[in-house]
């Protein structure tokens, strides 16, 4: 790789390995506001998944000859910042986050990932694969709306409202990135090729809200 290709890797791994500690947090967090012991378990398991991904990632990381904590630095404030403003106040709006907010960033850096050569490109894919929160947050959430349907439109709300968020701070970081925005534009060719990978992500977010039972 070029000196320019090594500095949007370090930096799509550097937010992928940051994105992936505060994932642990963030699910170790919400898995205490779990109605059932099993739930409970459901969460603590899926946040033991991330810390694992984490660790993957900042091994590649000082492979490529990168301080890991250097390259998670840039990203702290947009990713801290996304989830002090999406903080779930229950359970179910917690897996809604997982579900939505967490899928939408994935389908994101899957798009990304497809630019980058071996073998980033499937550590990366590997990293991003559901690690069982999809379906569990799925058979939570609609039965949850199957026994008290007022939930779907606070839910959509909330669900359209971690969108928001999510696309704000995700053009706050590429602006700020040279290299990943770099990255970016060359893989997707040209506007018309960017156009088309926000269409595939927005299709991908509609299809998840449709999944729980939300409307998009």
């Amino acid at each position: 790789m070029t000196t320019v290709e090594t500095r949007a890797v370090v930096d799509l791994l550097g937010v992928l390995a940051y994105a992936e500690l505060t994932a642990f947090d963030r699910l170790a967090e919400d898995a205490r506001m779990a109605p059932t012991p099993a739930g409970h378990a459901a969460l603590a398991r899926m946040a033991a998944a991330e810390i694992g991904h984490h660790d993957r990632l900042v091994r590649r990381l000082g492979e490529l000859g990168a301080d890991p904590a250097w390259a998670m630095a840039p990203f702290v404030p947009a990713l801290d910042g996304f989830h002090a403003s999406t903080r779930p106040r229950t359970w179910l709006e917690g897996l809604v986050k997982a579900y939505v907010g967490d899928g939408l960033a994935a389908d994101f850096h899957r798009e990304i990932a497809g630019f980058l050569p071996e073998p980033d490109r499937s550590l990366i894919l590997e990293v991003l694969a559901d690690t069982g929160h999809a379906d569990f947050a799925v058979r939570e959430v609609r039965a949850a709306i199957a026994a008290e349907p007022a939930l779907a439109g606070r839910l959509a709300l909330w669900g359209r409202r971690l969108v928001g968020e999510a696309i704000s701070q995700s053009q706050a970081v590429i602006a700020d990135r040279e290299q990943l925005a770099r990255l970016i534009t060359t893989g997707t060719g040209d506007v018309a090729g960017i156009g088309r990978l926000i269409d595939r992500i927005t299709a991908a977010h509609t299809e998840r809200m449709r999944t729980l039972g939300l409307n998009p």
